[in-house]
């Protein structure tokens, strides 16, 4: 599994232009499944996440998690996080996991965020959507179960 994880000031996604997910100061989370991630994947992410200590203290150094800042989370499906580039200039995304999978793996991950005590937020899976959101840093980290 890959998540790209953006902290962010505020949030917001809609499809057909209504607003089906929102969030205040917390992270902004791109997840994309591929067909060979299992639980541990799932787990690992969870704690990754939840843990990743990306938002300030009163020091100013990054030490604090969303968990510690009381943040929220706004989860997105992105199977086009496992773009295969390297032949053409067309990405192939057969590396994305089959759509019933991939949504069973995806709720898991936010139902486990959520048992975390974080608020979740999310899109609409298989949808097309449009996400809005402030970039607070920027910060924008990258993280991918198979290198652990």
């Amino acid at each position: 599994m890959r998540a790209v994880i953006q902290r962010a000031k505020e949030a917001e996604v809609r499809v057909a232009n209504k607003v089906v997910g929102t969030i205040g100061a917390g992270l902004v989370v791109f997840v994309g499944v591929e067909d060979e991630d299992k639980e541990q994947d799932v787990a690992y992410l969870v704690k990754k996440i939840s843990k990743l200590r990306i938002f300030e203290d009163d020091d100013n150094k990054m030490n604090l998690s969303v968990q510690d800042v009381k943040g929220e989370i706004l989860s997105i499906s992105q199977f086009t996080l496992h773009a295969d580039t390297r032949k053409g200039n067309r990405p192939s995304f057969t590396g994305a996991a089959k759509t019933d999978y991939a949504k069973d793996l995806y709720n898991r991950l936010n139902n486990l965020l959520e048992i975390e005590g974080i608020h979740v937020e999310t899109g609409q899976f298989g949808e097309h959507m449009e996400v809005d959101f402030i970039n607070d840093g920027p910060v924008t980290i990258l993280i991918d179960s198979k290198n652990k």
